[in-house]
Formats: structure tokens, C-alpha cells, sequence
């Protein structure tokens, strides 16, 4: 194969996404290899063969009549598999070691928040009370994880270690040592009946689209020390009917949600999310890779694909994901 050159198409993120640092990224790790940062009027579309993207607009990836591979820089592809004029090429998913680490990371961190009582002694600290409540230990908590791939099984082999009984769920089935693991639609109802903590990492498909709603947060289990269950949600924003999260906080159906993820980013100025006593939130930045890992990730991708090699973590277009 040529050595075709690899198009930028960046759209959003933080200072540390910027569009400038992820050209000096690949201009690094590529080589001789041609990078193009988009828009750029000095080239000719024919030469691209490679896209690294985030959140291109619709269409911009049609403009290349010899692209080979697109390369999400990010972990869920929900937007780019919405694009009807999207190239009939492999669309790769970012999975580096850094990302499955700082989900990891962000999991463990709000399943202990919960389980530890964090929301009341902060409380307590602000009003200058001291008035402990009785610490159960973990394993008299049942965490339940929506989504087992790479993130999903990651975390919960590590809340496993910390003591609390772990069982997993995802749409087909999967064996992951020590953990009870259950999967499609009828097995669903098993799965949520035992869970005192929900933690959501499944891709946005026309499946899982507000799965997260009060039918499935009225199944959850009710009478572990914690009290109302309690939903952590770093997936996607448009797996949760927020209305529903609101109205089941307000109702006891839910006693507390942390959220990393919204339907409209960045979340709006009058949301009730900001302000609400039950809700602890996040900007999205949940498993906020190292973007220097991440262009080293695809470089290499497209050396062995170049050299016949197979790609990595391919997105299977029937399945969203």
C-alpha cells in the first residue's frame, strides 16, 4: 500500500484536544506520512487514506474517495454511525490501556463515594455537624454494570477486590472470572433485582437509547443498607431519560445518581442537574485519555495495516458498536 496521508477532522473538546495539539501528536508519531488538519485547502482529497476524527460534521467524511480506515478518537461512535453519508470503510474505536484505566478509575471512585456516604458527610461538614451514620461494609453492596466489554469488565474486576458482590449485563454472553455474569433481554429483570449500585457503560445503539428510565430504575433492589438504589452513569448521555432521573430522585425510586454524560453537551446553564442535592456531576470527562497515547494507538494501527495486518477494535456496523 501507499503511504496515503492521514486527514484531521476535529471538531469540540478540551484545551488538551485542541486541534493544533493533535496535529503536532501525529506529526510525531507518523513520520514521513502526510497530515492534513482539516479544513486545509492545500492538498488533494484523493491522497487521504486515513481520518482521525472527533465529532465530524455529517458529510465531511465523504469528501475522501479513497479513505481506507476512520479513526474515532473518542470511545463512542453513536454519532459518526448516524451519519447516512459515512464512508463504507473499517471505523475504528479508540481502546488503549490509559482509557480502561481512568473509567476504572472514575467507576471505583463514585461506587465508593455512594457506598461510603460521601453526599451526607459532606452535607454534615457544611452545616458543622458531627453525627457519623453506621458504615456497612462492601460486600453488603451488589454492584450491577450495564455494558461488559474492555471499560465494563476493567471495573468490575476491580470493585470485585475492593469486596463488593459484582454481577455484570450485556446484550450477549460473556464469562469473566468471579463475577455473575447475565445477558439479553430476559435476563434483565434478574440482573437489575439484585443491584443496589447500576453503573451504565453500554454504547448508544437504537437499543439502549433511554434504557435508563423509571421502568427499569423501579426493578432495582430496594432494601440493602443504602437505602433507593443509586444509578452512575458514564456511558452516553442518550441512554438516560433525564425527566426520568429527576422525577425518580424526587419520588425515592432512585436515592442518589452520579453522571458524567447528558443529552445536551455541554450541559445547559438552566439544567436542574446542577443545583440537585442527589446528583453528583462531571463534565464528561469520565476516562479523559491521554491523547499522546491515543495518536500512537492509531499510528501504529495504520503501520500494521499497511504491512497486511489486521485492524483492532473494528466497529460492527449491525451492531452499533
Amino acid at each position: 500500500m501507499n503511504r496515503g496521508a492521514l486527514a484531521l477532522l476535529i471538531h469540540g473538546g478540551t484545551e488538551n484536544w485542541s486541534p493544533d495539539r493533535w496535529k503536532g501528536r501525529f506529526d510525531e508519531v507518523c513520520g514521513d506520512r502526510r497530515v492534513l488538519l482539516m479544513p486545509d485547502v492545500a492538498f488533494d482529497p484523493a491522497e487521504v487514506h486515513y481520518a482521525a476524527v472527533w465529532k465530524p460534521r455529517p458529510g465531511e467524511l465523504a469528501a475522501f474517495p479513497n479513505l481506507r480506515v476512520i479513526f474515532n478518537l473518542g470511545a463512542g461512535v453513536d454519532a459518526l454511525m448516524a451519519d447516512s453519508s459515512l464512508p463504507k470503510v473499517p471505523l475504528v474505536r479508540v481502546a488503549v490501556g490509559d482509557l480502561t484505566d481512568r473509567m476504572t478509575e472514575y467507576v471505583v471512585l463514585h461506587v465508593l463515594m455512594h457506598h461510603r456516604q460521601e453526599l451526607y458527610l459532606r452535607e454534615s461538614q457544611r452545616e458543622q455537624r458531627w453525627a457519623p451514620r453506621f458504615q456497612w461494609p462492601a460486600s453488603a453492596i451488589c454492584v450491577g454494570i450495564m455494558g461488559l466489554g474492555t471499560l465494563g469488565s476493567s471495573a468490575a474486576g476491580m470493585l470485585r477486590q475492593l469486596g463488593f458482590r459484582v454481577r455484570g449485563w450485556s446484550r450477549r454472553p460473556r464469562q469473566i472470572d468471579g463475577i455473575e455474569c447475565f445477558h439479553g433481554q430476559s435476563q434483565l429483570q434478574p440482573f437489575l433485582q439484585a443491584t443496589d449500585i447500576l453503573v451504565c457503560l453500554l454504547p448508544l445503539t437504537p437499543d439502549t437509547r433511554h434504557i435508563l428510565n423509571r421502568e427499569l430504575f423501579a426493578q432495582l433492589h430496594r432494601s440493602s443498607p443504602m437505602g433507593p438504589p443509586v444509578l452512575i452513569n458514564a456511558g452516553r448521555g442518550g441512554l438516560q431519560n433525564e425527566a426520568d432521573i429527576l422525577q425518580c430522585l424526587e419520588d425515592g425510586t432512585l436515592g442518589a445518581a452520579s453522571l458524567d454524560v447528558y443529552a445536551t453537551e455541554p450541559l445547559p446553564a438552566d439544567s436542574p442537574f446542577w443545583s440537585h442535592p442527589k446528583i453528583v456531576l462531571t463534565p464528561h470527562n469520565a476516562a479523559d485519555t491521554d491523547p499522546d497515547e491515543i495518536s500512537k494507538y492509531v499510528a501504529h494501527q495504520i503501520e500494521c495495516f499497511e504491512a497486511g495486518g489486521a485492524l483492532q477494535n473494528v466497529v460492527d456496523p449491525a451492531q452499533g458498536y
